[in-house]
């Protein structure tokens, strides 16, 4: 029998609309599997819209869908476009072309 335990999980800009226009909040903690889970599986389980999806800033540092989310972590799905993950404040994510 797998484990679970929570992570934090917030959506901001056009993912923090998307979720409150279905009456979903935009902060909320999830839980997932003691051995961690992927972003991208964590935001396909939150049905957010993969393809507007960029990074996330994973426990304050910025990373890809690709990223590990453990239990306890911190993470903050960003959409294109949003300014805070512009490359002069934190430089490319992973994902950008």
């Amino acid at each position: 029998m797998q484990t679970t335990q929570s992570v934090t999980v917030r959506t901001i800009a056009f993912l923090d609309a998307f979720r409150r226009q279905r009456g979903l909040p935009s902060t909320l903690d999830v839980e997932v599997p003691e051995a961690g889970t992927k972003a991208l599986d964590l935001a396909a389980s939150l049905e957010l819209p993969l393809d507007r999806i960029e990074g996330v800033f994973l426990n304050y540092s910025v990373s890809g869908l690709d990223a590990l989310v453990m239990p306890g972590d911190r993470v903050v799905f960003v959409p294109y476009g949003t300014p805070a993950s512009h490359p002069a404040f934190f430089g490319p994510f992973i994902t950008r072309r």
